[in-house]
């Protein structure tokens, strides 16, 4: 096993690198989109009306800016101040300063900053459990994201699903394959060691993420594959967004389906969403 020290070491030059275009990640192309879209349908759906939202993890801040306009209280956090940075400008840029509170640099392993049950929702969108390859750690940031929020509060934390993960490798790296027992039975990835192309990462399965919640006094609500039906299939998607009549009945049948168990297991993000016990 790598060193925690050095995992994390490549998540933070990974997305130091990275950090521009992760702030246009999200809204590069329709089939990118979606995951920004369903993801906001179930915010809205389990959000409470209004409240102070951790989101932990947050990176430039495309969830923080999205609640913010919706006059959410938030605080921000991420591992990477290049990824604050544009946080910071863009949301200056929005001019939504008075709805950010604080803005920190920090590891979604360690809380220890807030006291228990602060906030009246938490987020750990993108992925960064998926950048913990250590189980202890996984574990210990799970924990974290539960002590901080508050009784009956919703939890929504979406990763890096492990059978999507064998998708992409057939479809954009096969010479990669010989590497896919792993992936698929331990599900860590190191660069340099299990391939190349991204950092450290984690991919989860749908029952291994619902289990590391629930062991935390978190009730299920919803596990959500967040491409839904499009995923992998970037370019039909992209093509069907010329045409709006299309694309808009293709939406109302990825969100109707996306927590669709036979669904979620092969996307390539899921979103867990739950809610801590009373």
């Amino acid at each position: 096993m790598v060193k925690k020290e050095k995992v994390e070491k490549l998540v933070k030059d990974w997305f130091a690198k990275t950090a521009d275009y992760e702030w246009k990640r999200l809204k590069q192309d329709a089939y990118h989109q979606l995951e920004f879209i369903v993801t906001n349908h179930f915010l809205k759906k389990y959000l409470p009306k209004k409240g102070l939202v951790l989101d932990a993890g947050g990176g430039p801040g495309r969830y923080t800016i999205e609640l913010a306009k919706k006059g959410y209280n938030i605080v921000l956090l991420d591992l990477v101040k290049e990824m604050l940075e544009i946080a910071k400008k863009q949301i200056k840029r929005e001019r939504i300063q008075h709805n950010v509170k604080r803005m920190i640099e920090g590891s979604v392993t360690d809380l220890s900053t807030f006291i228990d049950e602060t906030f009246d929702a938490v987020l750990c969108l993108g992925g960064p459990l998926s950048h913990l390859l250590d189980s202890e750690q996984r574990e210990t940031a799970a924990r974290e994201l539960v002590r901080v929020a508050k009784k009956n509060a919703p939890l929504f934390v979406s990763v890096i699903g492990r059978f999507g993960l064998l998708k992409t490798v057939l479809k954009e790296f096969p010479e990669e394959m010989k590497y896919s027992s792993h992936h698929l039975e331990v599900g860590d990835y190191i660069p340099g060691v299990q391939g190349k192309g991204f950092t450290a990462a984690h991919w989860f399965t749908p029952e291994e993420l619902q289990r590391l919640l629930e062991k935390q006094n978190v009730e299920t609500l919803d596990l959500v594959a967040l491409e839904g039906l499009s995923s992998h299939l970037e370019e039909a998607t992209n093509r069907l967004y010329e045409d709006k009549e299309k694309w808009n009945m293709w939406l109302d049948i990825v969100i109707r389906t996306c927590n669709q168990p036979s669904i979620v297991g092969t996307a390539e993000h899921i979103l867990y969403v739950g809610r801590k016990r009373k």
